[in-house]
């Protein structure tokens, strides 16, 4: 079955008293732009420093302080717009979004709302082994992220770290083509992975360098076809927005109460409120927040204070040919050039680390063999431990060095798991291991046969055993490697015992 025939997933729906109503999200991911200075200052953009460390006279708001555009943010921005397959406008300018709040020092922030870096591209999502979906990206525009409120340290009062203020964002804005709270995963997982690849965000949820604005609409059969027809996003409902997601598992969560929730105010009469709301995870609930800002509230104008943004091609095109290969194309060529199957490509493609440790590894034409150590031992171990592939205590240098050994048929399989724990232990190399232990296999034919030939001659009754049961071959064999310690190679000495056992294999 080819992608042009697999057949995309249905839409979730929800089955409510009168009617059966299905699931529309659009989502607003914000990304960190990977940058060792903020957007508009030379403040350092480190995670975990103290609070207010990381802060400028910029990004503090001082008086006469004037932004300067970090133009290696345009070119990360510009680089994921590539790795999204999206349109890169030449165009582009910036607006202050004015509004108060206590981590904000300027009163506004500044973004791009009529003239984003980025135009429309396309997130290739794939939910099950047999279907694909195209999720529509509509723009990306950067913008200076604001600051943090603590709220936890003092029950009377609230402290502010400005150390996030003015750090660069990509706000990546997709088109409503979600149709189940799976496929919102998915879509933000996927996009996760790109931006990893592509090294412009490093995607960590858990630091809030990746978080998600989720808006949720509920509509009848039927009207997604109109909207589809007519483009027109009144046919999608009235949609609330879920504020500040940064778990894959929350926002599945978010999305199924917040569909059922607005199922039961319409199937009731009642009016959706166009509004932003919040996910409690203690509850499993969402809850208001505030009423949702339309662009008028927020009394945008262009930044006085920053020129246009005019992009060369020519500037454009070097970012291009910088690309990295990205996931889908890794995937392919490990399918291609390994051998290996759909479901192994992904694993060893679910992020760049794993990808470059598989092809560090892979020898020759065992690509299965590797994909299999990998996926099984050493991804087993990584997870039992709760360590990271970068940390892991095998190198990709020293398991090619195991493996080496056991496709030579110097050491066997048993042998190869026993010298990667030993390996994972003490870091030591594989090939000091082999001597320090004597772990090299037997393969001298002339020695197994004599080991062979004895064994028949000391047991003739099981000898005569075989024309009638051939299992017997596997207690001559089993016999061999006893004597050997199980260093006798079992392919020659399956061969010689029933060579001399006059036993067909």
């Amino acid at each position: 079955m080819t992608n042009s025939q697999k057949k995309a997933p249905l839409p979730q729906t929800i089955q409510g008293n009168k009617s059966k109503w299905e699931i529309v999200v659009g989502m607003e991911v914000h990304a960190q732009i990977k940058s060792k200075s903020k957007l508009f200052s030379e403040a350092p953009t480190n995670f975990g420093n103290e609070p207010n460390a990381n802060v400028s006279l910029v990004d503090a708001a001082m008086p006469g302080m004037l932004p300067v555009l970090n133009n290696f943010c345009v070119d990360q921005a510009i680089k994921t717009g590539l790795g999204l397959k999206a349109k890169i406008n030449r165009f582009s300018q910036f607006d202050r979004k004015n509004y108060f709040y206590p981590d904000l020092p300027q009163g506004y922030q500044i973004s791009q709302l009529y003239y984003p870096l980025v135009g429309e591209g396309e997130v290739t999502v794939q939910i099950e082994e047999d279907s694909k979906r195209t999720v529509g990206i509509e723009r990306i525009h950067i913008e200076q992220d604001a600051g943090k409120s603590i709220h936890d340290m003092d029950p009377n009062l609230s402290f502010i770290d400005l150390n996030r203020t003015g750090v660069g964002l990509m706000e990546i804005v997709s088109r409503p083509h979600i149709r189940s709270s799976n496929e919102a995963a998915a879509y933000l997982k996927k996009l996760r992975q790109i931006l990893q690849y592509l090294d412009t965000c490093d995607g960590n949820m858990q630091e809030g360098s990746l978080r998600a604005d989720v808006n949720v609409s509920v509509i009848q059969e039927g009207a997604y076809e109109r909207y589809v027809q007519t483009n027109d996003l009144s046919n999608l409902g009235t949609r609330c927005e879920i504020k500040n997601m940064n778990s894959m598992r929350f926002i599945q969560q978010a999305i199924d109460f917040e569909a059922k929730r607005q199922v039961a105010i319409l199937e009731d009469g009642g009016q959706i409120v166009q509004e932003t709301r919040l996910y409690d995870p203690d509850s499993g609930k969402t809850k208001s927040m505030r009423s949702k800002e339309e662009a008028h509230d927020y009394r945008y104008f262009p930044c006085p204070d920053l020129p246009p943004l005019a992009i060369s091609q020519d500037r454009i095109d070097r970012i291009r040919e910088k690309l990295p290969e990205l996931p889908d194309e890794k995937k392919s060529r490990f399918i291609d050039d390994f051998g290996l199957t759909e479901y192994d490509a992904g694993v060893l493609t679910i992020d760049k680390a794993s990808a470059d440790f598989f092809e560090e590894v892979v020898i020759d034409d065992n690509g299965k063999l590797v994909a299999n150590w990998i996926i099984n031992e050493l991804f087993g171990r990584l997870n039992k431990e709760g360590l990271q592939i970068a940390n892991s205590p095998v190198s990709a240098a020293y398991l090619k060095e195991i493996l080496s050994y056991l496709v030579k048929s110097e050491i066997s399989s048993k042998m190869a798991k026993e010298l990667f724990d030993l390996v994972w232990t003490t870091n030591k190399s594989p090939t000091d291991l082999i001597e320090e232990h004597g772990m090299r296999q037997v393969t001298d034919h002339g020695h197994i046969q004599k080991l062979v030939e004895d064994l028949i001659n000391e047991n003739p009754q099981q000898a005569q055993k075989v024309s009638s049961n051939p299992k017997v071959v596997g207690w001559f064999v089993g016999q061999v490697m006893k004597a050997t310690h199980g260093k006798a190679n079992p392919k020659v000495t399956n061969a010689l015992v029933a060579e001399k056992l006059g036993v067909d294999q």
